[in-house]
């Protein structure tokens, strides 16, 4: 079950990223294609650090050690100059990652229902891609959210919240993340609900997170 979980997280992020240099190039800006982030192999979407460190935290988290699983795959590089509308067209292709893996678990639990071994295999893919979808949409910097956030507010309220996310994003996803008082973390707080509707819908037989 572990190759399997293994297996589930690289399709995850490998669909992802591949999925935002997909974006960019639909809406004109050939930069990931010219780096090679456009392709569905997962080493070139492969993170030394980030995607080692969430790999790791992942598989404890597996076999029962309390630590949060998190990490990052290496950001897929864009160049708004080469897009028509640089603050919409941003959000479009931030979007396009969680869209993808909400796809994919989507496609997987329909495939799994019509048989038992898929089911059987289906769980770690489902609940992975949800749960990066997920956690994706939270609206701070560096996380998709927060680019999406952007794109979709007035002129005037995006620059301020951007200007807002670029200084204190990242402190924001920290303060997040750590355990707060009870031993769990905010964000899981924030977000188990929402994975657990997704999970019930698409894998019924399987407890909520």
């Amino acid at each position: 079950m572990i190759v399997i979980w293994i297996l589930a997280f690289a399709i995850a992020i490998t669909i992802h990223e591949a999925s935002h240099a997909w974006m960019a190039d639909r809406l004109g800006d050939p930069t990931p294609r010219l780096t090679g982030r456009l392709s569905l192999n997962p080493l070139v979407h492969y993170d030394p650090v980030g995607t080692t460190l969430l790999l790791v935290l992942a598989i404890m988290r597996y076999l029962g050690a309390p630590v949060i699983p998190f990490g990052w795959a290496k950001p897929v590089q864009f160049d708004p100059y080469n897009l028509k509308n640089p603050r919409r067209d941003s959000a479009l292709i931030s979007l396009a990652g969680p869209a993808s893996n909400l796809i994919l678990a989507i496609v997987i639990s329909i495939f799994a229902r019509f048989s038992p071994l898929l089911s059987a295999i289906a769980v770690p893919f489902v609940i992975l891609n949800v749960a990066l979808a997920i956690f994706n949409l939270i609206p701070v910097h560096p996380l998709d959210g927060g680019k999406i956030l952007v794109g979709i507010l007035p002129q005037r309220e995006a620059r301020s919240v951007e200007l807002f996310l670029n200084r204190y994003g990242m402190v924001i996803l920290f303060l997040l993340i750590l355990p707060s008082f009870g031993g769990g973390s905010l964000v899981s707080r924030i977000i188990s609900p929402t994975i657990s509707f997704f999970i019930n819908i698409l894998l019924p037989q399987v407890p909520l997170v």
